[in-house]
């Protein structure tokens, strides 16, 4: 296990570290499942916890939670992030044209017989995604104390986003918090407090259990569907609260995911750049997803007063990967 190397406090600084580093001493799950592991707060989903979610589908309706990934998607080339790109291989308008013959013994085009095919060009964090626990480093640590030097350009040699594969299936918990305060969307730099969570949580008939994935509302999304702008690159955007983790990490929640592009309030509470990921993904391992869709699941969840589903959000088991693309569904 590496050890962190020595970081100077600075006087300007000196308070937010001071925080952080008292938080991530208060929070942190290395070693908690041994010094191997990679899965992070899912090791709080078993057998049980998917048992349970069960009980939470009443009708058998299905709804999505990913948005659709195409060239309509949020992205604006921020950070080396641009939209999905599908390009063809093989098309009906070359079958049509007698270009395709691809079997052997003339069984294409001759017999009536054509195909299409094609490829997808993209990041793996351009869309509905879930961050790996490769993905943030800090005093040159990823989670459980691995080094920042096992993710090179082959990829993530530990905590890649193929350990989370069938592992995201769960009871899933929305929580609406525009609903709770009566308004469409919540505003840039809004921060989601521990309050407004129990709050909503109360006005919702809703407890948060371990294993659970916790789904937050903030309508930032829909509000900026029509003209993403810096929606993709980490521009202002309302999102958790740095001080939300404790609250999370006592009740054990195995994953959070918003509406939004990083989860934590934009601009961020402390000194430090994305410090909810610092604390939440490096040292508690919690497992993030960020830019679901929430907007059908508010309107189910809102007609009939239910705000628990089974959550199914499997990522690809892309091995060394960063980041993974989900299709992240809701069963009620």
């Amino acid at each position: 296990m590496a050890e962190p190397p020595n970081r100077e406090q600075s006087d300007g600084c000196h308070a937010d570290e001071t925080l952080l580093r008292s938080m991530i001493a208060q929070l942190s799950n290395w070693g908690r499942w041994g010094v191997d592991d990679q899965r992070g707060t899912l090791n709080f989903i078993g057998p049980a916890q998917i048992l349970a979610a069960r009980e939470c589908i009443r009708t058998g309706e299905v709804v999505s939670m990913t948005l659709p990934y195409d060239s309509a998607g949020p992205q604006i080339g921020g950070i080396g992030r641009n939209n999905p790109q599908l390009f063809p291989l093989a098309t009906g308008t070359d079958y049509l044209a007698g270009r395709q013959d691809p079997l052997p013994g003339s069984w294409g085009p001759a017999r009536g017989m054509g195909y299409a095919d094609d490829y997808l060009v993209t990041p793996t964090q351009v869309g509905t995604q879930w961050d790996s626990l490769a993905h943030v480093f800090f005093d040159g640590c990823m989670y459980n104390g691995r080094s920042a030097a096992e993710v090179d350009s082959h990829g993530a040699r530990h905590n890649g986003i193929e350990n989370y594969h069938g592992r995201l299936v769960s009871r899933g918990v929305l929580l609406d918090i525009p609903r709770l305060l009566g308004i469409d969307h919540l505003a840039e730099g809004t921060p989601i407090t521990v309050e407004l969570l129990e709050a909503a949580c109360e006005q919702q008939a809703v407890e948060v259990r371990t294993g659970d994935a916790l789904v937050v509302r903030t309508g930032f999304l829909e509000h900026r569907r029509s003209d993403w702008g810096d929606f993709g690159r980490g521009g202002d955007a309302p999102g958790l609260s740095l001080h939300t983790l404790p609250w999370l990490h006592e009740r054990e929640v195995a994953a959070v995911a918003t509406d939004t592009w990083g989860v934590e309030v934009r601009p961020n509470e402390i000194g430090f750049f994305q410090p909810f990921h610092i604390v939440g993904l490096t040292h508690m391992g919690l497992a993030i997803g960020e830019i679901f869709d929430l907007e059908a699941i508010a309107r189910a969840s809102a007609a009939d007063g239910h705000y628990d589903f089974f959550f199914c959000a499997d990522p690809l088991p892309l091995t060394g990967g960063i980041g993974s693309p989900v299709s992240a569904l809701a069963i009620r």
